[in-house]
C-alpha cells in the first residue's frame, strides 16, 4: 500500500518540486496551499504580484496537475480548515513547507509572518498530534543560526540570537516542536534549508532578482560590499534529501533538526559573476553597505544529514544556475 504524504505550501518552490519527486518514487501525494486558482488570475494591482501569481499557478499546473496530484486550497492559519484537511486526507507523512518567507520582508512587515509562521505552524503540528502522524517534517531555516564566524554551522550550535523576525519565527517553530514532543510525544524533524535556488524559484531571492536586472540592463545592488557568503543549495539536491529522509523514517524519540546544505559557501560577488557567465551578460554592479538583518555568512555542516541518508547530490553552482537560466528564458522570456 502506498504511503500518503501531505505537503503544505505545495504551490511554493520546494513544495511543488517535492510533490513531483515523491510521486515519481511511488508515494501518494496530497498538496495544499492558500491559493485558489479556479479563475487563474485576478487583479492584484501591480506587475510583481501578477507575475508571482502566475508562477504559483504554473507550478501547480507543471508539478501537481500534470502528475495527477490532489490539491486543496487551505489557509493553515484557520484551525478548522486544517482539521478538515487532515480528516479528509488521512496522511501517513506530513511535510510542512507553507510559510511566509524572506528575511528582508520581515524587517519591513514583521506582522505578515505571524499568521502563517506561528499560528499556521501551531495548527499543523496540533493536527499531527491529533491524528497520530508518525513522520512530521517541517521547514526551518539557516537564519536560525544568526551571526557567527565559526563555520560550518552545526545543529548543536546555540540558536538564540535571531537577526530578523523571520528567523525568530523559525526558532519559535523549533521550540514549539520540542514542546509538542515533551507533552504529547509528537516526533518531528526541522529542515534547516540553506539558500535553495534553481528553476521555478522564488521571485524575491537573489538568483531571480539579479537575472531580471541583468536582462533589463539595470545595476545590481550588492549589500555588504558583495562579500557576504551564502551556502547555495540546488533545488534538486534539496528534494532528494527530503525524500530520502522520508524513505528512511525520522526518529520517534525526539523533536530533531537537520541542516540541508552543502558546506560550500560562495561569495555573492562570485555568485553574480557565475550567473552573468550563464546568461552571457556583463553585469553592472553597485556595492552598498550591509543591511539590517543580513548575516555575513551561512555555511552548513552536512555531517548529520549524511549520517541519516548517506551521500547526496551536490550540483555545482554553474550547473544549477545554467538550469535556472534555461528555465527562466522559457517561462519569462522578456
Amino acid at each position: 500500500m502506498k504511503r500518503k504524504v501531505l505537503i503544505t505550501g505545495a504551490a511554493g518552490f520546494i513544495g511543488s518540486k517535492l510533490a513531483e519527486h515523491l510521486t515519481e518514487l511511488g508515494f501518494e501525494v496530497v498538496g495544499c496551499d492558500i491559493y485558489n486558482f479556479r479563475n487563474q488570475f485576478f487583479d492584484v494591482g501591480d506587475t510583481h504580484h501578477l507575475t508571482l501569481q502566475r508562477l504559483r499557478f504554473d507550478r501547480i499546473a507543471h508539478f501537481l496537475n500534470r502528475n495527477g496530484i490532489e490539491y486543496h486550497s487551505v489557509d493553515i492559519s484557520d484551525h478548522s480548515q486544517v482539521s478538515k484537511l487532515f480528516q479528509k486526507a488521512h496522511p501517513d507523512v506530513v511535510v510542512h513547507l507553507a510559510a511566509q518567507a524572506g528575511v528582508r520582508h520581515s524587517v519591513k512587515a514583521p506582522m505578515d509572518f505571524v499568521k502563517s509562521n506561528l499560528n499556521g505552524f501551531a495548527n499543523v503540528i496540533d493536527a499531527c498530534k491529533t491524528h497520530g502522524i508518525q513522520q512530521f517534517l517541517y521547514a526551518s531555516s539557516s537564519s536560525v543560526y544568526g551571526v557567527r564566524s565559526e563555520a560550518p554551522f552545526r545543529e548543536t550550535d546555540r540558536c538564540d540570537a535571531p537577526e530578523s523576525f523571520y528567523a525568530a519565527t523559525k526558532i519559535a517553530n523549533e521550540q514549539m516542536a520540542k514542546a509538542y514532543f515533551a507533552q504529547y510525544r509528537t516526533a518531528s524533524l526541522g529542515l534547516r534549508f540553506f539558500t535553495v535556488y534553481g528553476p521555478w524559484g522564488r521571485l524575491d531571492m537573489a538568483p531571480f532578482l539579479f537575472a531580471k536586472k541583468m536582462r533589463s540592463q539595470q545595476a545590481i545592488q550588492l549589500f555588504g560590499e558583495g562579500v557576504l557568503k551564502r551556502d547555495f543549495t540546488y533545488i534538486g539536491d534539496t528534494v532528494f534529501a527530503i525524500a530520502r529522509l522520508i524513505q528512511n523514517g525520522i526518529s520517534q524519540t525526539q523533536a530533531d533538526v537537520v541542516n540541508i546544505g552543502h558546506s560550500n559557501p560562495v561569495q555573492v560577488n562570485d555568485f553574480v559573476q557565475t550567473l552573468a557567465d550563464c546568461m552571457n551578460i556583463k553585469p553592472t554592479i553597485e556595492l552598498l553597505p550591509m543591511q539590517v538583518s543580513d548575516v555575513p555568512l551561512t555555511c552548513a555542516s552536512d555531517d548529520k544529514l549524511r549520517k541519516m541518508i548517506g551521500e547526496w547530490p551536490h550540483t555545482s553552482l554553474s550547473d544549477g544556475l545554467s538550469e535556472m537560466v534555461q528555465w527562466l528564458e522559457k517561462w519569462n522570456p522578456v
